[in-house]
């Protein structure tokens, strides 16, 4: 399966309009970025023009908003231009603004869907990085609110929404493999309780609030210029900001997200948690190398370094080549000093076809690290199908293992193998293996 590229925009595009919670007049550029750069804010509007990453290290503030800073340099009300961006498959950008808080446009995440349609999307030379979940996270909030994170093999969010009277109470779940995020959780916009209007006019925010860009509910009645787009837009704008704050998150995060009246500092605070756990794995991880980025092979020393066997059970001497991210080439010199002849048979030394089996699966973990650029995992048997062993393996032969990977999502991948002698074909097999740590 070929890795997932990452992306960035095809050409800069603005748009302007006016903040929230500042009410100032602002312009906003995004640009391309590089592979790696992840999201960028740049106050072009400040002398030196200094920027401010979009990272979890990086949250000031969650009332009301997420703000982000870096010393003195702060960026509000980032949650709609970042999920957006996420949203639309988009890793990379660099955003210019001239102010410290994007515009608000009608409250929704459409303005930035047009500006990111506007800019097109491009594909550049790195994989993208994710990050699976190991084990549950959970956070909870002092209004009886709670966010669990669940180990997945994709990104997914299950959110309910009420209020605290316990109106409106809504529910979704959404993933981006069966949703449409342009269609179905953009156009949600924010909402606020009529009680709250006030208290948050008197704390300085919401100045450039009005009934264009949210929605009040007061009691059983909506207060909004143009009726609701969806039945349960509420709860559809609540996934909107989980997505925009966990893309401060540093990598792709593969979870199931359950949500229960969830708010930007219990979405900020779940992204904290997974990022320790992220780094303490990262911590008691063995010092892994990647696989070559080129076309080129491996030696033993390296492929030891990426896989966890060892004698007498390292069945591949070396990798010759790739061809892309689907295929491998490797080899094992087959001699009479292997472990398994004295009984295999005695008087006539056979290599078994198990072993043969073995190599094609060694061949493809490292295949399958070098496709996902994820070290430190190996491919435990699951299933081997279409087994064929042609012709018997000698000492004195060199086993040419010619492995193309078929398919691989999340913790599961399959492989097709062959092993050849001299161009023929003396074994092949179709595998099923589960990824796990080493």
């Amino acid at each position: 399966m070929a890795s997932l590229k990452q992306t960035t925009v095809r050409e800069p595009q603005s748009v302007k309009g006016f903040a929230l919670h500042t009410g100032s007049d602002v312009t906003l550029t995004v640009k391309p970025a590089a592979a790696n750069t992840g999201y960028i804010f740049k106050r072009i509007d400040l002398p030196d023009e200094p920027t401010v990453t979009a990272h979890i290290d990086n949250v000031k503030q969650v009332e009301r908003a997420t703000t982000l800073g870096e010393g003195n340099v702060k960026i509000h009300t980032v949650e709609h231009l970042l999920s957006a961006l996420r949203g639309c498959g988009i890793d990379n950008a660099l955003i210019e603004i001239d102010a410290n808080e994007p515009p608000i446009g009608d409250g929704s995440g459409r303005l930035f869907i047009e500006l990111i349609e506007k800019a097109g999307k491009v594909e550049l030379d790195a994989t993208v990085a994710e990050y699976e979940l190991t084990e549950p996270v959970r956070v909870t909030g002092r209004d009886g609110g709670y966010i669990i994170a669940w180990p997945s093999d994709r990104f997914e969010v299950s959110c309910t929404n009420a209020n605290h009277l316990g109106k409106h109470t809504q529910f979704r779940a959404w993933n981006p493999e069966t949703g449409n995020y342009a269609k179905e959780i953009a156009l949600a916009r924010t909402f606020v309780f009529y009680e709250e209007v006030q208290p948050l006019m008197e704390k300085g925010l919401i100045k450039g609030g009005s009934l264009e860009n949210a929605v009040v509910i007061r009691g059983d009645a909506i207060l909004s210029r143009e009726p609701l787009r969806y039945d349960d837009e509420f709860v559809r704008h609540k996934i909107l900001d989980i997505i925009g704050d966990l893309s401060l998150f540093p990598l792709r995060l593969k979870a199931h997200i359950y949500a229960v009246k969830p708010s930007h500092a219990l979405n900020v605070e779940l992204a904290k948690e997974i990022y320790k756990q992220y780094k303490q794995r990262q911590a008691q991880r063995a010092p892994f190398e990647h696989v070559p980025i080129g076309e080129g092979g491996m030696d033993t020393a390296e492929i030891m370094k990426v896989l966890p066997h060892r004698f007498p059970f390292l069945m591949i001497d070396r990798i010759l080549g790739f061809e892309g991210n689907t295929k491998a080439i490797g080899q094992k010199a087959v001699t009479m000093n292997e472990p398994f002849f004295p009984g295999h048979f005695p008087g006539h030394p056979v290599m078994p076809g198990v072993l043969q089996v073995e190599a094609m699966a060694q061949v493809a973990s490292i295949l399958l690290s070098r496709a996902t650029g994820i070290m430190g995992k190996v491919g435990y048997f699951m299933s081997a199908d279409k087994v064929k062993w042609r012709k018997p393996v000698f000492p004195g032969d060199v086993l040419i293992i010619e492995v193309e990977l078929t398919k691989s999502r999340g913790k599961i991948a399959r492989a097709y193998g062959v092993c050849r002698v001299k161009n023929d074909i003396v074994s092949e097999a179709e595998l099923m293996f589960g990824i796990m740590d080493a």
